[in-house]
């Protein structure tokens, strides 16, 4: 008679336990951030590794997955180096190749980028060490500005620094979460020109979606703050830098806001549309991130 019992349930795999950037930082040995990480002056020239990355990537992105990015405003865009770019949102792993996908391959684009999310792996750490285009920051650190000494360096080389001020890819698909105040202060402290980027579409991967960015006009600290600032920048660390900070947090989400909006109908397929293999969404994402 054959056996009719019924299965077992199936064993489902303890979820890891999410660890904070301290915890990760001490499993480690410590850490090291920006510059000091680094150890060398951030290239503003693409040499023949990152132009074989960069075609390498494109052949992946846009030929296997079949990623469609509607870009826009690079007319817009300085003629040499040594701006900030301020972008958003931030829903996924694709947001910073967006991000390089509407400026040019030189000057390079440096991003202040999280430590715990992209070194998930001794190689990655290695990789991205070699390949540049990153300076790491670990969460709960002792200050900004080591992170200010790294746009700085940046910026005198005639590099492009990218700051993402809404630091994480939770919020919704179609309007800025909150923003830290962090970019801001990096802003006052170099008051270097501002490019604001737009982007939509990196909540949902699958092939063939549809991505967007918007580059729109440059900017600095004095248009953004107005003439209700008297252009005095208040000591560093103080409390009247973290409030000037967070006017001028609040002028990034006021420019960018409306941008992300406008865009963001564009990456919208109808439901009917196949959306096959929409674990891309979460292909490079690390524990954390998910």
């Amino acid at each position: 008679m054959p056996d009719v019992s019924p299965p077992r349930p199936r064993r489902e795999r303890p979820e890891r336990a999410r660890l904070s950037p301290q915890a990760i930082a001490q499993a480690r040995g410590g850490v090291r951030e920006g510059l000091d990480w680094l150890g060398r002056t951030p290239e503003s020239r693409a040499g023949v590794l990152v132009r074989f990355v960069d075609r390498f990537a494109r052949i992946v992105l846009f030929g296997l997955f079949r990623f469609r990015v509607v870009t826009s405003g690079q007319e817009k865009l300085p003629g040499d180096g040594g701006y900030l770019v301020i972008a958003a949102i931030h829903r996924g792993w694709m947001d910073p190749f967006l991000i390089l996908h509407a400026l040019p391959l030189e000057p390079r684009a440096w991003f202040l980028g999280s430590g715990p999310s992209a070194f998930s792996a001794r190689w990655k750490e290695w990789f991205l060490h070699r390949l540049g285009g990153m300076l790491p920051v670990w969460r709960g650190g002792v200050g900004v500005d080591q992170h200010v000494a790294s746009a700085r360096a940046v910026l005198a080389n005639g590099g492009v620094f990218v700051l993402v001020p809404e630091g994480g890819v939770a919020g919704p698909p179609d309007r800025p979460a909150t923003f830290r105040t962090g970019a801001a202060l990096i802003a006052l402290q170099t008051d270097a020109p501002i490019v604001p980027i737009a982007l939509a579409g990196a909540d949902e991967l699958y092939l063939g979606k549809r991505l967007a960015s918007r580059i729109l006009p440059p900017t600095s600290v004095r248009e953004l703050l107005g003439d209700d600032w008297d252009g005095m920048l208040p000591e560093a660390g103080s409390r009247a830098e973290l409030d000037l900070a967070r006017r001028l947090t609040d002028r990034f989400a006021d420019l960018l806001g409306p941008a992300v909006a406008t865009i963001y109908p564009e990456t919208v397929d109808p439901p009917n549309r196949p959306r096959r293999f929409r674990g891309l969404t979460w292909l490079f994402l690390s524990r954390r991130e998910r």
